[in-house]
């Protein structure tokens, strides 16, 4: 059998599992334990590589040095139950080789724990992980070498995420949200988009994240493009700010879809159009018509705040009425399914933990090091999403939409009539 590290066939399941290739029932509590185990493993190669003085591969031992002699297997309990990891022999030394890595990991979990936190949710700052995994008196038991390939690891499965199949996702409601990070040094800074969506069966799930050079409409349209070219199927409603950009990108890109304006953002429009004494009494008039019990209803409402406040605060009202059959698309739907379908709020707490990480993580501007760390952040949570329930009821209800969609798709993009062409000459017509 070919001599191969522990890590890089550990690497290799994490890696058929991002792509799919291997089907598990519980998928992505495996890939915490193999992303886990992974940073143990990659812990104890590089220990074993720190006391031989070589690679893995490397010949040329001194003499007393030991050399490498397999490995043992080793097991530590943690929340998503037994991890086992593999752990390097060393024979032929002059001191007996005592792995301390594997100390502090037996038995105890908090800190392979804690390292998870930072590996997803703080962006992998190599000092906070030695930090980590320090003894008693304070010394690392990781060299700077062993931490920077941990955290590399990474970057390797954010791309793995960012090209895999999105077909088998059947999608319902789609979400687009961005942030804007300063990806490259000196630079302004730029958008990194994230998109989400509730499947089929009320699950939510994060399906992609990727950088574009702002928020417009070239860069949302290759964001949705990229998605396309990977599978994703038409959803029935997309969800996004009022960004003209993405605004545009949607509609082009998604033309048998639903569009849904995030309130969230048009409410704050709207409170910055509106004196503070008269706002009270207007947000509630666009809450009720926003959550009317129909599109219909909701329009006569949107009549009524029209005719009491266009004389006085004709901005507000033109920022009511500025897309408004998008901000009651929500209306056509089930009625248990609104509330989570009319804002892109899923990612606005983890958006600004991300941005209070950037503040105080060291260097931590650049490309990579921002997805990395976002990715981080989102993949982590999204472990803690909670779906919707979607009853049978409600699932013909998604299908008698789906039917008006494509209806009214198909209209629009019918061929003109076109008059019969007579065959009579000028003397047969007269």
């Amino acid at each position: 059998m070919e001599r191969i590290p522990a890590t890089e066939r550990t690497r290799e399941k994490l890696k058929a599992l991002m792509e799919g290739r291997s089907v598990i029932e519980d998928g992505r509590s495996e890939l915490v334990r193999l992303a886990a185990r992974l940073i143990i493993e990659e812990a104890l190669e590089g220990e074993a590589r720190d006391a031989l003085g070589r690679e893995y591969y490397a010949r040329g031992a001194a003499p007393g040095s030991g050399y490498r002699n397999g490995y043992r297997t080793g097991r530590v309990k943690s929340a998503e139950g037994a991890i086992e990891y593999s752990t390097p022999q060393i024979a032929d030394r002059r001191e007996p080789f005592r792995s301390r890595i594997r100390e502090v990991v037996r038995g105890r979990t908090e800190e392979l724990e804690a390292l998870a936190v930072e590996m997803y949710a703080r962006g992998l700052s190599t000092r906070d992980i030695e930090a980590v995994f320090a003894d008693g008196e304070g010394r690392s038991l990781l060299s700077r070498t062993a931490v920077s390939e941990i955290t590399e690891r990474l970057w390797a499965e954010y791309q793995a995420f960012a090209g895999r199949d999105l077909s088998e996702f059947p999608l319902t409601y789609l979400f687009v949200d961005g942030i804007a990070e300063r990806l490259h040094l000196g630079q302004p800074r730029e958008a990194v988009l994230a998109a989400w969506g509730i499947l089929a069966d009320g699950k939510k799930a994060l399906l992609h994240l990727a950088p574009g050079t702002k928020e417009d409409t070239a860069s949302c349209k290759e964001f949705f493009r990229d998605m396309r070219r990977r599978g994703l199927p038409d959803p029935l409603l997309v969800v996004s700010d009022g960004a003209p950009g993405i605004i545009r990108a949607i509609e082009e890109c998604f033309p048998r879809t639903l569009r849904q304006r995030c309130l969230a953002h048009k409410m704050r429009n709207l409170a910055s159009k509106v004196p503070e004494d008269v706002w009270p009494d207007f947000k509630a008039r666009a809450a009720a018509c926003y959550q009317a019990a129909s599109p219909a209803l909701a329009r006569l409402l949107g009549d009524d705040i029209r005719a009491t406040y266009e004389r006085d605060l004709p901005s507000a009202v033109a920022c009511l009425e500025d897309d408004f059959e998008a901000c009651i698309a929500h209306l056509r739907f089930p009625l248990a399914h609104r509330r989570a379908i009319r804002t892109t709020n899923l990612l606005e707490r983890l958006f600004g933990e991300e941005r209070r990480r950037t503040k105080i993580i060291p260097h931590a501007f650049g490309e990579r090091a921002v997805l990395k760390l976002i990715y981080a952040a989102l993949i982590r949570a999204a472990e803690r999403w909670r779906g919707i329930r979607i009853s049978e009821f409600e699932q013909r209800q998604l299908r008698a939409i789906r039917e008006e969609i494509d209806k009214d798709f198909a209209a629009r993009n019918a061929p003109a009539a076109t008059a019969p062409q007579s065959h009579l000459s000028s003397n047969q017509r007269t």
